[in-house]
Parts: structure tokens; sequence; C-alpha cells
């Protein structure tokens, strides 16, 4: 089971890339995502074996987050299914710089099914070398994927991203080396088993391996997107589709936050905790206030989405630092901002479609014009920035309960400030969005014909993800609970 995982959406993706047509191409996509959505609910039911002397694995963290990763794509496979149908038939717009060309759909799609192989081969790695090779796969992978529309501002954002990225992947590659040093000063073999660093992570140096977590925690908060190493995420989550921005926001964050929780666990158990848990939660509030600050005034709409994906991730990074009852509430919100986020940038992209632009001062009136994707800004808005009934209420209010059991009350002061700032910059932005009076021509058209009409593969993938974190903020199942609070304690986070 576990090889099928990894190989079913990579033979998937050299089908794609060999496949002539479209429409074969795409079905392919949603059978795949659908096949690998079945056997990452047949791991959870009876997790399997151990591959390659534990390489390969799944716990409980593993469980956690192979589960997001399967059903946020599965959903917005479906989603992807009519995007590219309408690209494909889609002419330039006359604001555009250069002509339209068409990206090839075979390579959209290929590289889409090896971004989930490669996110896959990420969650369930517990070799740090193999979990390094898969982040910098997910790179790779993904990159292609933001230069979709072969715009100017595309090719600069995947450049952006291609660079930054591959400067954290680096630094945390020389971080795997400060490990095998670590390991070697205490005389153990130096491959880089994570169940055997930890089984015997009392014994590594400690000097060493403080510095091998600090060079993981940046070079994977990189890809995380962790303030101040943010830089390439408003870029890239802007231009690119809509599909890819959901994913990058609400599962590749995931896996970068997976490995810098590895390394978290293995200072913990070698009774260095309080070095990694002072880092997490200080790149925690940095990245919370940091994106705050981006946020308010905002003109465009896509952006002002990623810096709240950086604002999300210090939240993450928050939680596990301050650990506890916190730990839990982190892993919780990971599930919680995933679907949440993927929900809205999958407005954003309905909203893009019909105004054609990404401007917060020309695209108004949604709720006008298009009714449902309407009513998703504003569930979204009150979902992201942690309002109840929704589940992030419940998550971010849990995290804010570790604070104060453990006594930080400043932390829980800037916490509670910068949860403030963003609510109220995202309102200003998002409520004009939804009830704003549309340009002059839209209303026209709008009087005559009525609101424009949705097709279903535009509203109801963010319907299903919306209605997900609706119901996580009013009822949590039992078996869910379980699975958070034994991926907390697997990754040192309880």
């Amino acid at each position: 089971m576990l090889w099928l995982l990894i190989a079913v959406p990579a033979i998937a993706a050299l089908l794609a890339f060999a496949l002539p047509w479209n429409w074969p191409r795409r079905a392919l996509l949603v059978a795949s995502a659908g096949l690998h959505a079945g056997l990452s609910a047949a791991a959870l039911a009876s997790p399997p074996q151990p591959l390659l002397n534990g390489w390969i694995a799944l716990d409980a963290a593993s469980l956690l987050f192979l589960a997001i990763t399967s059903t946020v794509f599965l959903v917005t496979s479906f989603y992807a299914v009519g995007y590219l149908a309408r690209e494909g038939r889609r002419d330039p717009e006359p604001s555009e710089d250069i002509p339209f060309v068409n990206f090839p759909e075979a390579v959209f799609t290929g590289c889409l099914l090896l971004f989930l192989a490669a996110m896959t081969l990420v969650v369930v790695s517990h070799h740090w070398g193999l979990m390094w090779v898969a982040v910098e796969g997910t790179t790779l992978a993904s990159a292609p994927l933001i230069y979709f529309h072969r715009y100017p501002k595309s090719l600069e954002a995947t450049w952006k991203y291609l660079v930054i990225c591959s400067v954290g992947i680096a630094l945390a590659l020389l971080g795997n080396f400060f490990l095998a040093v670590a390991a070697k000063g205490a005389h153990l073999p130096l491959h880089l088993a994570i169940a055997d660093l930890e089984r015997h992570a009392g014994a590594l140096d400690p000097l060493w391996l403080q510095a091998a977590f600090l060079l993981l925690l940046v070079g994977y908060g990189t890809k995380m997107g962790l303030a101040p190493l943010h830089t390439w995420l408003p870029d890239a989550h802007s231009e690119a589709p809509s599909i890819v921005s959901a994913l990058l926001s609400g599962v590749l964050l995931n896996c970068a936050f997976l490995a810098i929780l590895r390394g978290h666990s293995l200072l913990v158990k070698a009774g260095l905790g309080k070095f990694s848990q002072d880092l997490l939660v200080l790149f925690g509030l940095v990245s919370m206030v940091v994106a705050a600050v981006f946020i308010i005034r905002q003109a465009d709409y896509k952006r002002l989405l990623a810096y709240s994906s950086i604002e999300h991730m210090g939240i993450l990074a928050l939680g596990v630092g301050i650990g506890g009852v916190a730990g839990f509430g982190s892993m919780l919100h990971a599930v919680n901002h995933s679907f949440t986020k993927a929900m809205l940038f999958l407005a954003a992209g309905n909203t893009l479609a019909f105004f054609h632009t990404k401007s917060t001062a020309e695209a108004r009136g949604t709720l006008r014009v298009l009714p449902v994707t309407g009513v998703l800004w504003i569930a979204g808005l009150l979902a992201i920035t942690g309002s109840p009934p929704f589940g992030t209420f419940l998550s971010e209010f849990t995290v804010l309960k570790g604070i104060v059991d453990g006594g930080h009350v400043l932390t829980g002061v800037c916490y509670l400030a910068a949860l403030g700032a963003v609510f109220v910059g995202m309102s200003a932005v998002v409520l004009p969005i939804v009830y704003g009076t549309p340009a002059a021509e839209q209303s026209a058209v709008t009087a005559s014909q009525g609101p424009a009409t949705e097709a279903w593969w535009s509203v109801a993938p963010p319907l299903v993800l919306g209605t997900g974190v609706l119901l996580l903020g009013l009822y949590l199942p039992a078996g869910l609970s379980d699975l958070l609070k034994q991926a907390a304690i697997a990754v040192g986070a309880q």
C-alpha cells in the first residue's frame, strides 16, 4: 500500500504526459486522485508495515498529513477539470502585454500528479535524506504549474520560487550533514533514519544537534513560508492558477511543516526541546505580525490570501512551540487551514475568471453577479479569521488556551493582537469585494440578464471544503481527535 500511494500518481503522471487527448487526461487526473484517496483511507483504517528498513512508514503524524493531502487534492481535482476546459477556450485579455499561449495541458496535468506523488513521499518518509529529496521534488514538480499562464510576472514568480526555495533546501541539506556529524560524535551509524536517531537521541552531540535544527528550521521554514523567509510565497500564490494556489497553500506548506516537526521531535527526545520550542514561538509570532502588516490595505486579493497563509503557518509553529494542549490545537489547525484556504483560493479563481482582475478595487459586488461565490467569500472570511462556528475558531482558541495555561502572557497578547489586526485587515478588503458596487458595465449586464450562471465544478468543490470546516467547528469526531492527539505526541508537540 505504501508503494501504491506513491506509484499511483507517479504512473498516472507518465500517462498524462503521453496521452494525446485532453478529456481522457482530465478523467485520469480525477481517477488517480480518487484512487489515492481510497488508499489513504485504507491506510488510516489499517496502517501498513514499514518499507526499506523503516525509511518509508506511516506514524500518526504521517497519517494525519496524508489524509489532508489526499482529501484536498481529490476535491480540487474536480475543479481542475472544469478549469482546464475553460482555459483551453480562453481568449487573451486586451490588457495582456504578450500574446496568450495555452500552456500544454499534458504538462500541467502531469506535473499536478507528480506534485501529488512528491508530497506523498514527503509525508511517508522516515529518513532525513529521503525526505530532503522528496521536498526538493515538490519544488521541481510545482514550478511549471506556477508558470501556467506564461506571463512575465508568472515567469518572475516561478524563478523567485525556484531560487529562494532552492537556497532554503540547500540549508536543510546542510542541516542533514550536521545531523550526521552529531551521530558520528556519538559513535552511531551515519545513516539518517528518523527512528534510529530518535532511539539514540540522548547520545547525539547536543551542539551539533541544535545547529542542525536551526538549519532545518530555516531551510524548511523557507518552504513553509515562515517570516522573514516567506518572500517567494506572495508572488507564487498570486500568479499561479487558482487550483495550484489551493494546493500550494493548503497542502505543500504542511509538508515543510512536517519536516520541521520531525526535527523538533528529535530535539525533544534528546532533552533539548526548550531550544526548538523557543525558536518555533519566535518564528511563529514574527510570521503572524509580518502577515498582519501586509494584509492591511492589500490591493491584490490573491496576495491577500497568500499573506493569510503566512499568518496561519505562524499559528502552527506557535502552537507546537508552546506545546501541551496548544500542540493539539496546532494539529487541528493544520486541517482547518488547509480546507479553508483551498476553498478561498478556488473562490478567488471564480472571481478572477469573471472580473479578469486581481485588484481589490475593481473586483466588487461579487454577491450580485456571482451569488454562490459571494457566499463562499463571506464564509471563507469568517473561517479564515477564526470566527465561530467554524473549525478554525476551535483550533485557534485551543492554541490560545495552551498559551494561557502555560503562563505566556506576553505571547498571548501578541497572538491576540495579530489575530485582531488580521480580522480587521481582511474584513476591510473582502467585504467590498462581496458587497461593493460592481462596475457600470457589469451592473448593466446583471440588470438585464441576472447574475452569471456558475458552473457546478466551480462552486461544488469549495462548498465541500467549506462545509468540512463548518462541521469541524460543530463536532470533532472521536477518531479524528484521537489521531490529532497521537500526531501531536509523535512529533513532540504535546
